[in-house]
């Protein structure tokens, strides 16, 4: 009875279970962390230069209001750019979550019902 627990064939199933199972909290912890991404991105790296730059004469490379545009377009390309990042990730592990958790459920099932059927047949031998 040990030896049929411990077949290679049962050996193969855990393995995919606990790989799978493993994948499965992998991409859950990963949606929960892009979803909050999401609805609370990253505010962005604040641009410690106060001043307007200026070029090797010393005036100004830009004029107050093109700076503060340019300010605001960089928080804009930083803010977009996390978003984008937030929704690759989140998509990537509802893929993965979708691809593994069937996988898992499969794998586990063929476990239980040969677990089941082997208690059957020691149960209905010794009747």
């Amino acid at each position: 009875m040990a030896s049929d627990r411990w077949s290679l064939r049962n050996i193969y199933l855990y393995l995919v279970c606990l790989i799978t199972l493993i994948m499965v909290i992998v991409a859950a912890v990963g949606f929960v962390r892009a979803i909050v991404d999401i609805a609370y991105p990253d505010p962005g790296y604040v641009s410690y230069v106060e001043s307007i730059p200026t070029d090797v004469n010393g005036d100004p490379v830009y004029t107050e209001e093109q700076w503060a545009k340019y300010q605001a377009d960089q928080k804009a390309a930083t803010a977009a750019s996390t978003r984008r990042y937030a929704v690759l990730t989140l998509v990537g592990n509802v893929a993965m979550l979708l691809i593994a958790g069937p996988l898992y459920v499969y794998h586990w099932k063929k476990i239980e019902v040969e677990h089941a059927d082997k208690s059957e047949a020691l149960t209905g031998a010794k009747v």
